[in-house]
C-alpha cells in the first residue's frame, strides 16, 4: 500500500511547465512549491482549502 500522497500541479504554472504550486489531498489538503518539494509546506482542512479558492477566485 502507498502512504504517499498524489501531488497535483497547477494548470496555472508557466507556459514551459516550469515551478508552480502543487496540491494533494488525503485527510487533508496538502500544499507545497514544486522547486521544494521536500521543503516547507502548508496543510488546511477541506473547508478552509475551498473557502480559499472561493475567495481566490476572479470575479
Amino acid at each position: 500500500m502507498n502512504d504517499q500522497p498524489t501531488w497535483f500541479k497547477s494548470s496555472y504554472r508557466d507556459s514551459e511547465g516550469g515551478n508552480c504550486v502543487e496540491v494533494a489531498v488525503t485527510d487533508a489538503v496538502h500544499i507545497r512549491d514544486s522547486k521544494n518539494p521536500t521543503g516547507p509546506g502548508l496543510h488546511v482542512t477541506a473547508p478552509a482549502w475551498s473557502a480559499f479558492v472561493a475567495a481566490a477566485r476572479p470575479s
